[in-house]
């Protein structure tokens, strides 16, 4: 069990922390982004506004589903 003590930790220079892997980092502030990444973002946004439609619509649908059923238990004779 016994062994040589662990290595000291070495620390990074105190600038800006390397970028981890997965991460985009932006430019610099007020740097113009790429014709493709404006477009990119657009359609990500208009993908997620169709994803907020449909969830309203499927919402809206099952309540209508409900009140039909309320209203047939209601009046069954």
């Amino acid at each position: 069990m016994g062994g040589h003590p662990p290595a000291p930790r070495q620390h990074r220079p105190g600038d800006r922390p390397p970028p981890r892997p997965g991460l985009q980092h932006q430019g610099p502030p007020g740097a113009l982004m790429p014709d493709s990444e404006q477009r990119r973002l657009a359609l990500e946004k208009k993908r997620e506004r169709y994803v907020w439609y449909h969830l309203g619509y499927f919402l809206f649908g099952i309540h209508i589903v409900a009140f039909v059923m309320i209203h047939a238990v209601t009046h069954a004779k």
